[in-house]
């Protein structure tokens, strides 16, 4: 499935037609999307097709359409320090935007089926680690990732506060499925062709929402005809952070505070931000929507707010240039300053402690 908004030109035109067209409603999910370059989780060969809203495959290397990952971040409701389950973990794309909002003390747990796959996920998280500026903006949940069926987790694993699964779920291993979560627990899937949303309200009790109509591979059947036997799914344990890691933590946390405050003083001093420059894009006051769902087309309209609006007043100010295209000075803005690593690397600390505080990334 897939679709449902216009194509972007990058990763920020993606993230603005998902913002128009309500499938991210949230602050925390924005920052998450806008901090991870979709067009990272492509192979090469493809990237011209990252910033459309349509789902990918190659081989065994699987993303869903833009607008699904939305929904689903959106309904997980995610919190920092909050444990998470991704089964059909994949290229860990999802994974890594999750992790940006639980934070250092959450739990970033995959399984997926294919190895090819958890390597291709390692290499491109290892990626953003080293070579993203955006990074640094956050403190980042680390995944984890495990090979095995997730039809097969050992049943003495520790219950999880959210748990999504990328395949479509058989009505059979609903209640497998709805005994991963604890107690207030949220569990995304896609069920009976619907993405669905279920709370575990109690012991015993549920609440469930259809979110969309969807279409998913379904899950893949364990096969025990070489052993006889199941293979069950160990999960990495849930462990505490060393005190190296916790002093890496406390320590980039007060380096953000003092920048924050040497920003502030200096705005309080009368200097002034400085110039923003502005991406051109072209205004619609109506977008059209094709959208596939269970094999059929349907065709809405969404109008913009412009719309109450006079048309003289709109094709006025779609026609007049803007300012920032006309000015030579202003053709192209600076990099942004990743001001953390700046700080850092100024400090009178030993290089291998700087890079060590830098997660020895290189950038």
């Amino acid at each position: 499935m897939g679709g449902a908004v216009s194509a972007g030109e990058d990763n920020d035109e993606l993230i603005d037609n998902l913002k128009e067209a309500q499938y991210i409603r949230t602050e925390l999910v924005e920052q998450a999307f806008r901090a991870i370059d979709r067009a990272d989780y492509y192979l090469e060969e493809f990237k011209d097709n990252a910033y459309k809203d349509l789902a990918w495959k190659h081989g065994n290397i699987h993303l869903s359409a833009p607008c699904i990952y939305s929904e689903v971040m959106e309904a997980l409701d995610l919190q920092p320090g909050l444990s998470f389950l991704n089964l059909g973990s994949g290229t860990g794309y999802l994974s890594s935007m999750v992790g940006l909002i639980l934070g250092p003390f959450g739990v970033n747990h995959g399984v997926e089926l294919h190895s090819d796959v958890i390597e291709y996920a390692k290499q491109k998280l290892d990626f953003f680690i080293k070579t993203s500026d955006s990074f640094d903006k956050f403190e980042f949940c680390e995944p984890s990732f495990v090979i095995g069926n997730c039809l097969e987790i050992s049943p003495d694993c520790t219950q999880y506060d959210r748990v999504y699964c990328g395949a479509g779920v058989q009505k059979e291993h609903e209640d497998y499925m709805k005994n991963l979560l604890k107690v207030g627990g949220i569990l995304v899937m896609p069920l009976e062709e619907k993405l669905t949303k279920i709370t575990r309200t109690g012991p015993s009790a549920w609440e469930t929402k259809k979110i969309l109509a969807v279409s998913f591979a379904p899950l893949i059947q364990p096969n025990h005809a070489d052993s006889g036997k199941s293979r069950l799914v160990h999960l990495p344990p849930v462990a505490v952070r060393s005190l190296q890691d916790l002093a890496r933590i406390a320590i980039r946390g007060t380096i953000k505070k003092i920048i924050h405050q040497e920003a502030l003083s200096k705005a309080g001093n009368g200097l002034k931000n400085p110039p923003r420059f502005k991406r051109r894009r072209v205004r619609r006051r109506r977008m059209e929507t094709i959208v596939f769902l269970d094999k059929e087309v349907f065709a809405s309209r969404i109008s913009s707010p412009s719309d109450d609006n006079n048309n003289n007043s709109e094709d006025t100010e779609d026609d007049r240039p803007e300012e920032e295209d006309t000015k030579p000075s202003e053709l192209k803005p600076d990099p942004p300053v990743n001001f953390l690593r700046e700080k850092v690397l100024s400090l009178p600390l030993p290089d291998p402690l700087k890079y060590y505080l830098l997660y020895y990334r290189e950038k």
